[in-house]
């Protein structure tokens, strides 16, 4: 059930690998927009604006989550590659020990300060109650989230895409079920979709956990591969880290982006709600590519087919500007559509709102693509410093964008803000792959 990315057409290898990656992403996304769907269709436009609202700080939090877990997986992906199973599990082993330590640090620092987080992005009074209670019990499902993610980086690092994706199938279906239960029958609302989100992910994180050691022998780890030590802490952390900081560096700035958005009130706030799902449905493509060339460029890292990765990165390029065009075309001509799964009876503004957003980022995906494709890659060859620097820039740009154009241009500020942070972020991270390609290549005996 594992597949080694080492050898074979690594054209056909990225394309086969990333199919499993995409529906599981979309199932992971199909969480978010089922609750926003469902908080939107039954408790009405303010509903949706605090689900909405907090879209930045949950991020914050589970995007830190998703970066450990995913540097993590690079590590295991290079053990593997370099085909050392003692090493492969005792990595396994201290990525469940740090995933703890980090998971109940975090919860319990987020939990005391979720309402001064939502206060700081001016989220407005009619939705801040509800807001407050959504992401308190999102907080405290942060344990499973991150068991999950783990468990996902673990099977895509020894090249096993597919099982994670057959959980996530069970733990959506479970979520919409218990969506409708705890919101239409129960009457909890936002807070409803809440704990339904949590639920469901903990199922996902156990049974992935309970398949995995039960099937993959590879992974089947013993008393003796818990123990931490020094070396093994710090190459997973000094991965794990700045993939994490890059994710909670880029929700800051979209943090400021959302309390730029919340000046505007709830109905605009909604309308870029629900641009923003269609904006997160169609670039899943190229947050697949990236985690499949992070596991590509990590296996082939730990066997040492330095060629092998300047072919993979070639014919990958050709996919990202595949994905590029294909979620533009999603955005301009089915956005009006996806929009209304989350809003019944839009407001003609809130259309006009949503339509503006969608055509502008739509025009700069490309640079977008650029972003997910070149960061997970350098992540994947063990140079974290850039994409982590990238996400400094991306930071800058967007936060820049706002305070010096929300006053004159208003919600066009909005519209150019994450454009302006996706080429702030793309172009050192291709400059980086090519400086680094550039050396290598040097230092290679000629074919």
């Amino acid at each position: 059930m594992t597949k080694d990315m080492t050898s074979g057409n690594p054209l056909k290898l990225i394309f086969l690998f990333s199919i499993p990656v995409l529906l599981g992403n979309l199932f992971q996304q199909f969480y978010n927009m089922v609750d926003a769907i469902i908080v939107g269709r039954f408790l009405g436009e303010d509903a949706l604006a605090a689900v909405g609202s907090t879209g930045s700080i949950v991020f914050l939090v589970l995007g830190f989550a998703m970066g450990i877990a995913q540097g993590f997986g690079v590590m295991i992906s290079h053990a593997f590659g370099a085909k050392d199973e003692k090493r492969l599990k005792h990595y396994v082993a201290v990525s469940l020990i740090l995933g703890l330590i980090i998971s109940v640090v975090i919860t319990a620092i987020t939990l005391s300060c979720s309402r001064m987080l939502l206060l700081f992005m001016k989220t407005p009074e009619n939705i801040l109650s509800m807001a407050n209670s959504y992401i308190v019990i999102i907080y405290s499902g942060l344990l499973a989230t991150m068991f999950f993610n783990i468990s996902s980086s673990i099977l895509r690092g020894v090249g096993d895409s597919k099982t994670p994706l057959y959980f996530l199938i069970v733990s959506s279906v479970l979520n919409v079920a218990l969506d409708l239960f705890f919101i239409v029958s129960l009457h909890m609302g936002p807070a409803g979709a809440a704990l339904a989100t949590v639920i469901a992910q903990t199922v996902a994180a156990a049974l992935c956990f309970l398949y995995m050691f039960k099937k993959f022998d590879i992974l089947k780890i013993q008393k003796e591969d818990f123990y931490l030590d020094l070396k093994s802490c710090r190459e997973l952390l000094s991965i794990g880290v700045p993939m994490a900081v890059n994710y909670s560096v880029t929700a800051v700035g979209v943090m400021i982006l959302q309390s730029a958005v919340n000046v505007f009130g709830s109905s605009v706030v909604a309308a870029y709600t629900a641009a923003s799902k269609v904006e997160q449905l169609s670039s899943q493509p190229m947050i697949t590519l990236g985690t499949t060339i992070a596991t590509y460029c990590g296996q082939n890292l730990g066997a040492g087919k330095y060629r092998r990765i300047f072919d993979g990165m070639r014919k990958g390029a050709m996919i990202a500007l595949g994905t590029a065009l294909f979620a533009a075309l999603v955005s301009v001509l089915l956005g009006d559509f996806i929009v209304r799964w989350f809003l019944s009876a839009p407001t003609d503004a809130v259309m006009a709102y949503t339509r503006q957003y969608l055509t502008t980022i739509s025009c700069f995906y490309v640079p977008l693509v650029m972003v997910y494709f070149y960061r997970n890659a350098l992540q994947g060859l063990d140079l974290g410093f850039m994409p982590m620097i990238s996400g400094l820039f991306e930071m800058v740009c967007r936060i820049g964008v706002v305070m010096l154009l929300l006053k004159p241009a208003g919600f066009w500020s909005v519209c150019f803000a994450s454009p302006t942070a996706w080429l702030g972020a793309g172009v050192p991270l291709l400059i980086t792959y090519l400086l680094w390609k550039g050396k290598i290549k040097k230092s290679l005996p000629a074919e």
